[in-house]
């Protein structure tokens, strides 16, 4: 029987959560909706113009597949996550949130000389999110990261789309692959965002490879990825990458393919206040559900309505007696 469920590739952030408005946005040149890099200085130039803005949910644990991980992990999947943070405040900030989860990192985690991977997340009143993220030393995720033993003692591995920004992250998500193919543990990659999608196409393409196991993506993700202009078309593309896949609709719920037929699973309403997380949180449900062995209707359901959750609030998870209430 295998040791974890999921195993995680990805980045390591510490998110800072404020709220903005739309104007603000465009005083400090920001593209809304996105999640843009930036070095450190642009980052800390925002912040000290947005003074005063912090909300509730100042400080946590973050980058996309961190949060999916975390989500399973709360709701009773055993997981393990490869990310790269260093020796510094925020760095053990980072693990102790992952182990007070109790999410499983490699033994080494955590000990290099840089500065740990940041993200400022800027929440408008509509409650879409804008990031602009400085990687630190996330950037240099590798190779090195990945802890073979564990991958080969799961169900699942999630890698998501981000790391296609790296240099030596994308190499590391594609061995991540390859050996997941060649230890026979299915490979579920997340598209991340509508930007990466548009500027890293081909790379992009290069990491999801001939196919895999379950893509997750959002509409616009899936459109761009596709290079359709239906939902209609971007499915029929998608079963050529992927054995299955989930679409994220927003407030319409979501188009799920279980590799025989397409389900709709209608949204969940609530008054939304911060989109950030929505989308790892319905990975990160998902995952949970389907290595626990329900069907992927059951499982769309579930991460419907914890994505409805984690919108209706700040911040980008649940606290854990919430996952448990969903269940």
């Amino acid at each position: 029987m295998p040791t974890y469920d999921i195993y995680g590739l990805g980045a390591a952030l510490v998110d800072t959560e404020i709220t903005v408005s739309d104007a603000d946005l465009t005083q400090f040149g920001v593209e809304k909706g996105v999640m843009t890099l930036v070095d450190e200085a642009r980052q800390h130039e925002l912040l000290q113009h947005l003074e005063g803005h912090l909300c509730h949910a100042s400080r946590a644990s973050g980058g996309s597949a961190a949060n999916s991980i975390i989500a399973a992990q709360y709701f009773g999947a055993r997981t393990f996550y490869s990310c790269k943070v260093a020796d510094d405040d925020n760095g053990r900030f980072y693990l102790t949130d992952l182990a007070n989860a109790g999410v499983t990192v490699p033994h080494h985690a955590g000990r290099a000389e840089g500065i740990t991977g940041k993200c400022l997340v800027m929440i408008t009143p509509d409650a879409e999110r804008t990031m602009n993220t400085f990687l630190g030393i996330s950037a240099t995720l590798s190779i090195a990261e990945i802890d073979e033993e564990a991958l080969k003692a799961s169900k699942y591995v999630y890698i998501e789309g981000y790391l296609v920004t790296s240099p030596t992250g994308r190499p590391a998500a594609i061995r991540l692959r390859e050996l997941a193919k060649e230890h026979q543990v299915k490979t579920a990659v997340s598209l991340s965002d509508p930007a990466i999608v548009e500027y890293f196409y081909d790379d992009l393409r290069a990491m999801v490879g001939d196919s895999v196991d379950l893509l997750f993506c959002n509409l616009a993700e899936a459109l761009r990825f596709t290079r359709t202009d239906t939902l209609e078309h971007a499915c029929a593309a998608l079963r050529r990458v992927a054995s299955t896949f989930v679409i994220t609709l927003g407030s319409e719920g979501a188009a799920i393919f279980d590799g025989k037929q397409l389900v709709k699973i209608p949204a969940a309403k609530v008054q939304a206040v911060d989109s950030n997380g929505a989308g790892d949180m319905f990975a990160g449900a998902f995952l949970y559900a389907i290595t626990q062995g329900h069907d992927y209707a059951t499982a769309g359901g579930l991460a419907v309505r914890a994505a409805a959750q984690v919108v209706s609030q700040f911040g980008p998870r649940l606290r854990p007696e919430q996952h448990q209430l969903l269940l």
